[in-house]
């Protein structure tokens, strides 16, 4: 076993001997604010977060979990109320977020869906992305452009990639009209051109 192996056996180690803290309202409180400092959540996100702390701790400290969810519950209410928990923001600023990489609009609703985002948020982030201008076209040609797949592909290669590059398309949610729109536009001039089209420029 060499040097990198030992230490990652022993990291290991050390990780399985960690004995899971006792729920209280100042632990749950410094896990949220970590938490938050990291990533961007929804209200729904981080209960799920606190909540696996909760469940751990209980199972090996023998506590009531429903303890445990009252201090989640009522941590969550407070934020929310302070407004440093906002799905709405949330959502919208996610949804640009994935937009911007190349999202479709199904794409972005499942992953805030996982996120457990409200529909009414996840419609509104979808709408306010819209009237920036993001639409499936434009985002499609943000995927096709970060994947180099369709008209940014070297022009040998196009024709025997055709099916895979309309499949990942599809894998990313985009409806076989836009896909094929892509994936089969001449040249990425002639695409920029029905961008500008579609959006009215």
């Amino acid at each position: 076993m060499n040097d990198s192996q030992n230490e990652a056996a022993k990291g290991k180690q050390r990780r399985a001997k960690k004995v899971p803290k006792r729920i209280t309202e100042s632990y749950l409180k410094n896990v949220a604010l970590w938490y938050m400092e990291r990533y961007a959540s929804s209200a729904a996100n981080l209960r799920n977060v606190l909540m696996r702390r909760v469940r751990v701790s209980s199972a090996h400290h023998g506590t009531d979990p429903a303890e445990g969810a009252e201090m989640v519950e009522a941590l969550i209410r407070r934020y929310g109320e302070a407004g440093i928990l906002n799905d709405r923001l949330f959502a919208e600023t996610r949804a640009r977020s994935l937009a911007a990489r190349g999202g479709s609009a199904r794409m972005i609703q499942r992953k805030l869906m996982e996120k457990g985002v409200s529909p009414a948020d996840i419609d509104a982030a979808l709408e306010a992305v819209r009237e920036e201008g993001t639409g499936e076209l434009d985002a499609a040609f943000r995927y096709a452009r970060r994947r180099r797949i369709g008209p940014f592909r070297s022009a040998e290669k196009r024709e025997e990639t055709r099916d895979r590059d309309l499949g990942a398309l599809a894998r990313q949610g985009f409806p076989f009209e836009i896909a094929a729109k892509v994936v089969d536009a001449e040249t990425v001039e002639a695409l920029e051109a029905e961008l500008d089209f579609a959006s009215g420029a």
